[in-house]
């Protein structure tokens, strides 16, 4: 069994690695970069900030380093050290076969991929914060490219994402319950709002669409940027 699922895992890395496309070599590679996101967290911290009380604002950017802390930590610290997985770009049977992009090839280990973690782990405790469900497709696209650039890449197995992700919903989960508590403690817990000019949790829909417009302007921004970089 375990070698059927070795066997599937290394068939789709073939599938799915890589392009024949210079131009979508360079998209993939922004795409992965952490820094390409910094403007959409500028915006939700914003939006947080906003529509939120000051206390529960801390409560929430606390939620969300501890989310991100504990994905990277976990994955990183504990589970490739344990695994000692190699990542294709560093495994000699597939070392002649895949794709890479500008000779990057990562850490030696990478199951389980501290990327897919992270960005799961955003998204799950995000679209619980949030309660948009516009937001929460959104997120979800966002965490499911960014995952997927990993494989494109040839720095990760599928299975090394699909088990990151799911450790990344897990940990966003558990960190929003977390949250939950601390807010009933702090001051009574989250009030509920049933006007349609809110969300479930208090958030504008309106900021909702300025999120979801930062995400769609950054992938702009991608596809723009890509072309000079596909030409060097």
């Amino acid at each position: 069994m375990i070698e059927q699922l070795k066997s599937l895992d290394n068939s789709l890395l073939l599938a799915l690695n890589g392009s024949d496309s210079a131009y979508w070599d360079a998209v993939m590679w922004i795409i992965t970069k952490t820094q390409t996101w910094i403007p959409l967290l500028v915006v939700v911290l914003y939006v947080v900030l906003k529509n939120c009380g000051f206390r529960r604002f801390l409560l929430i950017v606390v939620g969300l380093a501890l989310t991100i802390l504990l994905a990277d930590r976990i994955s990183s610290g504990l589970i490739k050290p344990f695994f000692m997985r190699w990542r294709p770009t560093h495994d000699a049977t597939f070392l002649d076969t895949i794709d890479t992009v500008f000779a990057y090839r990562g850490g030696r280990y990478g199951f389980v991929s501290s990327h897919a973690a992270n960005t799961f782990a955003v998204f799950a405790y995000l679209s619980l914060i949030l309660r948009s469900r516009l937001m929460t497709f959104a997120l979800l696209l966002w965490a499911c490219l960014s995952t997927y650039s990993r494989v494109y890449l040839g720095v990760h197995f599928p299975g090394d994402v699909l088990f990151g992700s799911l450790l990344g919903l897990l940990l966003g989960l558990l960190v929003y319950r977390l949250y939950v508590r601390a807010s009933e403690l702090s001051d009574g817990g989250e009030r509920q709002y049933y006007s349609t000019a809110y969300t479930s949790s208090g958030f504008l829909h309106s900021d909702m669409h300025l999120l979801v417009f930062t995400l769609m302007l950054t992938y702009l921004c991608v596809f723009l940027v890509a072309i000079p970089l596909a030409t060097r």
